[in-house]
């Protein structure tokens, strides 16, 4: 007797990826750009990118980037989001393609699940609300020590003034070198390191009376991240990355998130295993927490001594998820995100996680890849005349030469090679802070010391150098305040 296709138990890999190479019901991945999950439309039938700019001047075959319709200026990805449901080519696009249709966000909120219901789409993630919960840098804190995951010492409590954040320090024995840390924010934005008055002073009006604080003792460590899924069948676990933190070429925020690298011994396998095995305990308690799907984990890492403490939970997909999801275990089995839109879909599966973990934890399934998110880092404002389209680049003696048209990043054939995805294109305006590119390479981007190598300043200058702008304030242009939203 033929049983009817979604209702069959899916036994392993091959059915796993079987299922989605015939997947039938839409998936719309809506965000910004598609640079998140770029690729996956290769391995699920029927995903497509909803997307507010278009970084492949039309031809991603899979992308729809409506026409600009006027719109009050962006505070969040969620408006990009919002702005997108209500847009007309994009509602009749969703209804001339008819199905069951179902979306992914990079970020939503409580309008966005709303528009979305109105359109008929399934929201494939855990809720907004859930989500916002979670993503509180405190509960964070919370869920890791019922999950016995540790975090750097710390104190949770509300601060009244710098004499008084002083004293609570000291009572818990955090000493004077500190870091605060509010519940929400981007990596740079809300994280204030505080060792004298004047520190605090800068940033008072963000810390005093604003509710609970993570406040930190300062440590020497090294920043790393790591992408899982929890599933009903238990937590897989993706690889141990790098993270490419606050270089001046890349951001003006001091400690916020510019790319990261993948590659096998990028940490010793002792800290591998460690930050593996704390991740699994962790997305098993998301589980019990009402959890489920794709996360990301960052740690921080004593240089001296090895030890690993929790950094903070991003229950999302996340600017590594792109890494993640195209490295060499991914390619072999599937790329995690599928496992996300398994566990979203209902259907019943069978799966050894703990086969799977252990495969994706071998070096040999893990190849050297690395990407650099780069902003403009300069006081200046204009508008962009002349910008890098996206596709392949070689390295010359004359500097980075644009090769060919791609918008695989497997394109990529050596380390003088790099696939390029464009931003800020010609009309955008270029400000401290906006983001012009992502660059994607083979091989490390980092110094065993973890500071940029020579290959990564020239491809970083190279992009810089084929930017031109013209003054934004001669053609009226609004200038946007520095600091503005990141939107990976």
């Amino acid at each position: 007797m033929t049983q009817k296709r979604g209702k069959k138990k899916l036994k392993g890999i091959s059915d796993i990826r079987r299922y989605f190479h015939r997947n039938s019901d839409p998936i719309y991945f809506i965000s910004a750009t598609n640079f998140n999950l770029l690729g996956l439309d290769e391995w699920v039938k029927n995903f497509k990118y909803i997307n507010y700019m278009d970084c492949y001047d039309g031809r991603h075959p899979n992308t729809l980037a409506p026409s600009p319709e006027p719109h009050p200026e962006f505070q969040s990805i969620e408006e990009i989001n919002n702005y997108l449901l209500e847009h007309k080519e994009v509602i009749d696009w969703i209804k001339q393609r008819g199905g069951r249709p179902k979306a992914v966000f990079l970020m939503f909120d409580e309008s966005t699940e709303k528009l979305a219901k109105e359109l008929g789409l399934k929201v494939w993630m855990p809720s907004a609300k859930l989500r916002s919960r979670l993503d509180d840098k405190i509960e964070t804190v919370r869920i890791g020590n019922k999950a016995g995951v540790p975090s750097v010492p710390n104190m949770l409590v509300h601060i009244k003034s710098y004499d008084d954040l002083m004293a609570k320090a000291e009572k818990h024995g955090l000493g004077r070198d500190l870091v605060l840390q509010s519940a929400y924010g981007d990596s740079g934005h809300t994280t204030f390191f505080v060792s004298k008055r004047r520190d605090f002073d800068r940033h008072a009006g963000e810390i005093v009376d604003q509710g609970e604080i993570k406040v930190m003792k300062r440590v020497d460590v090294r920043q790393a991240t790591l992408e899982a899924c929890t599933t009903r069948r238990g937590t897989i676990v993706g690889p141990l990355m790098t993270e490419i933190v606050g270089f001046s070429e890349l951001t003006p925020y001091r400690g916020g998130w510019a790319g990261n690298e993948i590659f096998a011994d990028a940490f010793t396998p002792e800290i591998r295993a460690r930050a593996r095995d704390l991740t699994f305990r962790f997305g098993e308690q998301l589980r019990k927490e009402g959890y489920r799907g794709y996360f990301d984990l960052d740690f921080l890492i004593d240089k001296k001594t090895g030890e690993l403490w929790l950094g903070e939970l991003n229950p999302r997909i996340t600017g590594a998820s792109s890494m993640t999801n195209h490295a060499a275990f991914a390619h072999a089995d599937a790329p995690l995100f599928v496992f996300h839109l398994l566990e979203m879909s209902g259907v019943d599966f069978d799966l050894d996680v703990h086969e799977l973990n252990a495969r994706w934890s071998d070096p040999d399934n893990i190849d050297s890849w690395s990407q650099v998110v780069i902003k403009h880092t300069e006081e200046t404002v204009d508008v962009v005349e002349s910008a890098p389209e996206t596709g392949i680049y070689k390295l010359t003696d004359e500097g980075m030469v644009f090769s060919r048209f791609d918008y695989h990043r497997r394109a990529v054939e050596n380390e003088d090679e790099c696939f390029f995805m464009r931003i800020a294109g010609p009309g955008d305006v270029r400000y401290e802070g906006a983001d012009l590119g992502i660059l994607i390479t083979r091989g490390r981007l980092m110094t065993k010391g973890f500071r940029l190598n020579k290959r990564a300043r020239r491809w970083i200058e190279g992009v810089k150098s084929q930017y031109a702008g013209r003054p934004a304030a001669e053609e009226g242009q609004r200038v946007p305040e520095p600091g503005a939203f990141k939107i990976f």
